[in-house]
């Protein structure tokens, strides 16, 4: 349940909550990968749950990624231009990262109902290079776009939360719940 916004107002500053969306999706990754070595292990992790979940992930950061690259970060450059040059190293790793899940999906697709060791162990490796990759960008970026972010005003993401802020619960309508490891803190979602 969304919590109300009063009109030109907004419940935290966006830089703020870009945080809390980066670490909703850092415990999304742990919680998939805690998955992928359930399933290596023989204890669990059917190929479909571990599928949906991944999917889910997905989902979920594709779309934080494409709200940023079509929203936050045009409104950002326009306020900010010195942070161009950062905007568009950033929008590299969007597209490293595309691939990186794109080849995720692919691999899940290839697991069978039986654990096959040497898949599992493809798809723990691109999760790992994933992982690895999003830390340093997550990092990079809250150092350098937090400030402007919280210091930016765009009238049309007032009374509403910006794509680049909708994961999780607040994405619901795309991503099934069942890849959701953990709920957002109340009022993100």
């Amino acid at each position: 349940m969304e919590t109300p916004i009063e009109p030109n107002s907004r419940l935290a500053a966006f830089g703020n909550q870009l945080i809390e969306v980066h670490l909703w999706l850092r415990e999304e990754l742990a919680g998939l990968r805690e998955d992928v070595d359930s399933h290596l292990d023989g204890r669990g992790g059917r190929p479909r749950e571990l599928r949906a979940h991944c999917l889910a992930f997905c989902s979920a950061l594709s779309r934080h990624h494409t709200g940023e690259d079509g929203g936050a970060f045009p409104a950002l450059a326009e306020r900010f231009p010195e942070l161009r040059p950062t905007l568009q190293e950033l929008e590299r790793d969007h597209h490293i990262v595309a691939g990186i899940l794109q080849r995720l999906e692919e691999l899940l697709g290839g697991l069978g109902a039986q654990a096959d060791p040497a898949e599992a162990r493809r798809v723990r490796a691109e999760l790992d290079g994933l992982a690895a990759l999003l830390e340093s960008h997550f990092v990079y970026e809250e150092k350098q776009l937090v400030e402007a972010l919280n210091a930016l005003s765009v009238p049309s993401w007032d009374g509403s939360r910006p794509d680049f802020l909708l994961t999780g619960a607040g994405a619901d309508r795309d991503v099934p719940a069942a890849g959701r490891r953990r709920p957002l803190p109340p009022g993100r979602g």
